[in-house]
């Protein structure tokens, strides 16, 4: 009987609900034209491959979000529904023997009945659309009905199942819109690493800064070249021209006969690590003016505004970083302030960046991500001399938040560790990928659960003090501290973390 097909029994009054629709719509006959219609159409619906190819659709239409949405929807309806939902309920679904032959489906279902996986997607993709784009959701509507009657006409699902589904889906839509709405909380910032007395340079005697005029370009920042007249007259001041080497310049001045007590820099955080690099070299203390466009280092640092890391800088308190050397077989080394990172990601970054200010930072990653994993190809490295297919490899001096392969920022300055994400590529499809990129760990967890899409984890993710990574074939380029490398010195880069080796000026 129906009423005992489920833990716990269904009650009566749905059980004969169900048992109602079935035999009315098994006594229709409806002709081996629709039925062959019906047949094909929930088949289309198998695995969300109807509702990836719509999000297509509306991508190409220019409603990236509307589709993000409904996809992440669909997703969390599929984890309920076939984790949950068929694990604690479950039911044999209707007798084959009361299904007209030309409805039945070319392969049974072997899975529990409730709830329908097809309708909790259909109604979950269809709401998330609809909730951001109520125009496509009405447009699509009509297929997600079609999807749950296709479910009872192939004899796939009692009414409860689909009725079910569907509020599953409904559900996860609503869930999602809310989690995606809701204001972010705001940590509690953690002192970004342990306080050091520097030198008091009064009115910056003794101090020689660089100025990048090219960083930040078009933000419409003021000249900082009356604040630093006024802050610090007495300062060694160097407004960088085009085809000046930094390194040169910072060298010459140490050659002096009174060489500087501490290096200053106004820039973005490429020109930070290009000055921080010497300061290192040549033990300086380090003054950091955020001059450029993101200023992540800076930023990490508590270094917001101009009058900040002056304060600190009048008042001679600072913190001890951590950075990290990247070294070449040619024997060159830099530093690394903030992130190094091969294959993809540099772009990944570069386009998800193009595209924040319109869809906000979740959707921008999603859209990035399929626009260069699209285009790209994995490559072939060795990582601590493992052979590995990757999309990217990224690096982070001391720990980065959130845990995905693609984090955004960092709270400390002296974990003493490299945090490393590796994207992994191999036989897994580009559109697992591109979830992964986009939405890290947790998201790749979920759509594993799709049946076309599993295997084992896209992101490995663990901490080092060294790390070695060597080109096996096409060189995949790297990118450090936001600067994208032009030249390469050397297929084999190895990374070695440097606890406290760099002293800035900082409150």
């Amino acid at each position: 009987m129906p009423a005992s097909r489920r833990r716990p029994p269904l009650p009566r009054r749905i059980a004969r609900i169900d048992e109602a629709v079935a035999r009315r719509i098994n006594a229709r006959r409806t002709g081996p034209a629709a039925d062959a219609f019906w047949r094909l159409f929930t088949g289309a619906a198998d695995h969300g491959k109807l509702w990836f190819a719509a999000a297509g659709v509306l991508v190409a239409l220019g409603k990236p979000k509307a589709a993000a949405r409904g996809l992440a929807s669909l997703g969390l309806a599929s984890l309920v529904a076939n984790v949950v939902g068929k694990r604690l309920l479950g039911g044999q679904r209707p007798a084959l023997t009361s299904i007209p032959v030309s409805r039945r489906l070319d392969r049974s279902p072997t899975s529990p009945s409730f709830p329908s996986g097809h309708t909790a997607s259909a109604v979950a993709f269809t709401t998330g659309v609809a909730l951001g784009s109520p125009a496509a959701g009405a447009a699509l509507a009509p297929l997600a009905a079609g999807v749950g009657y296709s479910r009872l006409h192939t004899g796939a699902h009692w009414f409860s199942d689909v009725v079910g589904g569907a509020a599953i889906g409904a559900g996860a839509a609503l869930a999602i819109k809310a989690v995606t709405s809701a204001r972010p909380l705001v940590p509690t910032p953690a002192p970004t690493a342990g306080t050091v007395d520097l030198p008091v340079l009064a009115d910056g005697a003794g101090l020689f800064i660089l100025v990048n005029p090219g960083s930040g370009k078009g933000l419409g920042r003021p000249d900082p070249a009356p604040l630093l007249a006024k802050r610090l007259p007495a300062a060694d001041v160097h407004v960088l021209q085009d085809g000046d080497d930094i390194a040169a310049l910072i060298r010459d001045r140490l050659a002096a006969a009174t060489p500087p007590a501490a290096l200053g820099i106004v820039g973005g955080d490429g020109s930070v690590g290009a000055v921080a690099h010497e300061a290192r070299l040549a033990d300086l203390p380090l003054l950091v003016l955020p001059g450029g466009t993101f200023n992540h280092f800076a930023k990490a640092a508590g270094l917001e505004t101009f009058d900040t890391a002056l304060d600190a800088f009048a008042a001679g308190t600072g913190r001890a970083v951590d950075a990290a050397e990247l070294a070449f077989p040619t024997g060159e080394r830099r530093t690394v302030l903030n992130t190094a990172s091969i294959g993809v990601y540099p772009a990944f970054v570069a386009e998800r960046e193009r595209h924040e200010g319109r869809w906000g930072k979740p959707l921008a990653a999603l859209i990035a991500a399929v626009r260069v994993l699209r285009r790209s190809e994995p490559f072939e490295v060795e990582v601590d001399g493992r052979a590995r297919t990757i999309w990217s490899v990224f690096v982070g001096v001391d720990r980065y938040y959130p845990v995905t392969v693609a984090p955004i920022e960092r709270r400390r300055l002296d974990d003493g560790l490299l945090d490393v994400r590796i994207l992994e590529a191999g036989g897994k499809p580009k559109t697992r990928g591109a979830v992964a990129l986009a939405f890290g760990g947790r998201a790749d967890t979920l759509v594993a659960r799709l049946p076309f899409l599993q295997g084992p984890p896209v992101i490995d993710g663990f901490t080092a003090q060294e790390l070695t990574i060597a080109s096996r074939g096409e060189d995949p380029g790297y990118a450090h501290d936001g600067e994208a490398a032009t030249d390469t010195p050397g297929e084999r880069l190895r990374l070695t973390l440097l606890p406290g080796a760099l002293r800035v000026y900082a409150p």
